[in-house]
């Protein structure tokens, strides 16, 4: 059986407000063969998710030019907790293209990284609840009647859930509420998954959002023809990481991330990943391909 994928790239984004690089930035980690087909890995550590858009592009350029099908996994949720379209009253049958469509049409991130993500964050909240709820977290310059610094409650059985199912299923992910502080995830999907949108609008049919578009279920390569690129959702912190001597950890999780998913497709196994975990409700199954999304590898 063949691979799956000639690529891998993993990208590990960042809500920054300012250019930065090394700890904490945006880290896009490529593993494609080089002329002799052997894998071989390279980094990028563009100071603005600007340029990491426009690197991530010329990435995927060539990989289109040498007729080759990457993998591209991003550290951030592609999808919000089951109800979210629904409560926000977003229009269209497709609850996870409506949330893309809203979180697109209200952030604004400048080419220096200047954003508007506590806003976004505040305003979501207040047409879902008039309070600081369910988002939190922000500087204390940034705090609103409608965004706290703090968490300000815990979520009750009539809110949105607090986690999605495959946060629960990765065990210590973090929620999509939280918009400040270390593993604000939050943050990161407001900034990330407009980004993913443009790539997915700019290249139309070729790209591939999992699991949405594909169906929660074993991809085989019949699934995946006229495919260049599967977007997925990764989370690194499911693989144990030993950064090399001078890698930040940032870096060595892309690069451990892209020779995890390498590895599997080699031993063809990395198509069996796309499906559920063995035993998951198909109530979960639904929600996860309508709404929430997954991440790969969750409770595998």
């Amino acid at each position: 059986m063949p691979r799956l994928f000639s690529a891998y790239v993993i990208v590990d984004w960042s809500a920054a407000s300012k250019p930065t690089t090394g700890a904490d930035s945006v880290w896009i980690g490529v593993l494609k063969r080089d002329v002799r087909f052997r894998l071989a890995f390279e980094s990028f550590n563009p100071p603005t998710r600007a340029e990491a858009e426009k690197r991530l592009n010329l990435i995927l350029d060539d990989f289109k030019k040498r007729s080759e099908r990457a993998l591209v996994g991003f550290d951030f949720p592609l999808g919000f907790p089951r109800g979210f379209a629904e409560a926000l009253k977003l229009p269209g049958e497709q609850p996870w293209r409506a949330a893309w469509d809203q979180i697109d049409k209200m952030a604004k991130d400048k080419a220096d990284n200047t954003n508007n993500r506590f806003s976004v964050g505040s305003e979501i909240n207040r047409r879902l609840t008039g309070g600081p709820f369910p988002f939190w977290g922000c500087p204390p310059k940034d705090a609103l009647t409608t965004l706290q610094p703090k968490r300000t409650r815990t979520h009750g059985p009539d809110d949105l859930p607090e986690f999605r199912h495959a946060d629960l299923a990765a065990k210590g992910a973090a929620s999509i509420w939280k918009l400040y502080y270390n593993g604000s995830v939050g943050g990161q999907a407001i900034l990330g998954i407009p980004a993913v949108r443009r790539l997915k609008l700019a290249r139309g049919e070729a790209v591939k959002a999992w699991p949405f578009e594909t169906g929660f279920k074993a991809l085989t390569e019949a699934d995946l023809d006229g495919v260049d690129v599967v977007v997925a959702e990764v989370y690194p912190s499911l693989l144990k990481v030993q950064p090399g001597p001078g890698e930040v950890k940032d870096l060595a999780q892309v690069r451990v991330t892209a020779e995890h998913f390498a590895k599997l497709d080699e031993a063809n196994k990395l198509g069996a990943l796309f499906a559920p975990p063995k035993g998951t409700a198909a109530e979960i199954v639904l929600e996860a391909e309508r709404e929430e999304g997954w991440i790969l590898g969750a409770g595998a």
